[in-house]
């Protein structure tokens, strides 16, 4: 359908079109068309520099210098002649540091905002539970943990009652613990939200788990954009020619075991994996490194190896530093894809060509969930 032909007002999603040009040491270059879904979680992924935090900027209306289109489900935000200001766009922004208010308690920095939508007790006591967030009201600022001051800043931003909700990069600044932990509250969010969520990263494991739909950006341009899952397993894809290229599987959880084994259910048949606690049920992502799959010419059962899998040759290509990107086709459904990363000895010897039947074989602790 050509969303042109509909008048601006009628359409519902997120449609940027936007320019900037700086010149000098800081010079930049930024040009897009892009229309984004208007729910769900749409993750702009890749390098520092590359125009993302730009693109968030201007939807808040805080990049005067920015020239375009900004329309939200209809709501025309920035266009030739209309500049709507950042305090009357209902917006709300998640920052890698969290910009709490030092002076004010946990409890003072949520009912901030929410006391000037006019937010129902109902709705302030849902975002405390969403986020656990109830042992933390009355301590100070200064008493939070940084992935606690994240927790607080997310449920600020949700209690002003947002259109849109802008994450830029709010995990990067936290060890790894911390990010596993705020990960998982984003993860049951995005279950749960009713408005869009914009989150930037240049964190493969945070953009394998959230997105919905997937933009790819690089120097100010945008590379690939469409749904997550057909861009981070397209085998032309950017995030393929990575050192951490892989597969993005969407999986559901059939037991748990006492060591915290899951048993799951995929696609690519029956996966083996270890991760955060889940129970029967649970619907989960699960990303398999290529560097992590190992190809046998015959199923082995003498082996520490969970995972074996049947697969089938698609295409081989070059993985770089005498290495091979195996494409192979698996499980029950054509389209699914998995990728192995070997060395172009192991082509050699194997006589790996496309059409070749062989086993993939993937260590449960390797998958990632």
């Amino acid at each position: 359908m050509n969303t042109n032909a509909i008048p601006a007002n009628q359409r519902l999603g997120i449609e940027l079109t936007l320019n900037l040009k700086r010149s000098g040491e800081a010079g930049f270059d930024l040009a897009l068309d892009l229309t984004l879904p208007a729910s769900g979680t749409t993750v702009i992924f890749g390098p520092s520099g590359g125009g993302k935090t730009t693109i968030l900027r201007a939807i808040a209306g805080l990049e005067p210098e920015v020239h375009g289109r900004v329309v939200i489900n209809g709501q025309v935000w920035q266009a030739p002649g209309v500049f709507v200001p950042a305090h009357q766009r209902h917006v709300g922004f998640v920052f890698q540091h969290s910009a709490l208010l030092p002076h004010l308690s946990v409890e003072q920095n949520l009912r901030y905002g929410w006391q000037r939508v006019g937010g129902t007790q109902a709705e302030f006591e849902q975002c405390i539970e969403q986020l656990d967030l109830a042992p933390l009201l009355a301590r100070a600022i200064g008493q939070l943990s940084g992935g606690e001051r994240q927790r607080v800043a997310l449920g600020r931003a949700l209690l002003t009652r947002p259109e849109i909700l802008l994450l830029d990069e709010p995990l990067a600044a936290l060890d790894a613990a911390r990010r596993s932990e705020i990960l998982g509250y984003l993860e049951r969010l995005k279950q749960t939200a009713t408005i869009p969520l914009l989150y930037v990263t240049h964190a493969v494991d945070e953009m394998s788990r959230l997105a919905d739909y997937l933009v790819l950006m690089k120097a100010g341009r945008v590379r690939q954009a469409g749904p997550a899952l057909d861009v981070m397993n397209h085998p032309d894809a950017p995030l393929a020619l990575r050192d951490d290229a892989g597969v993005v599987v969407q999986a559901h959880v059939q037991q748990s075991d006492e060591h915290g084994l899951l048993t799951l259910e995929s696609p690519l048949g029956k996966l083996y994996a270890h991760g955060p606690s889940h129970v029967p049920g649970d619907r989960l992502r699960v990303r398999i490194h290529a560097r992590d799959v190992s190809l046998a010419l015959s199923h082995h059962t003498d082996s520490s190896m969970l995972n074996i899998l049947p697969v089938t040759v698609l295409a081989i290509r070059n993985g770089g530093g005498g290495q091979a990107l195996i494409e192979l086709s698996a499980g029950d459904q054509p389209e699914q894809r998995l990728l192995a990363k070997i060395s172009h000895a192991s082509v050699t010897r194997l006589n790996i060509a496309p059409g070749l039947a062989l086993w993939a074989q993937i260590k449960a602790v390797a998958l990632l969930v």
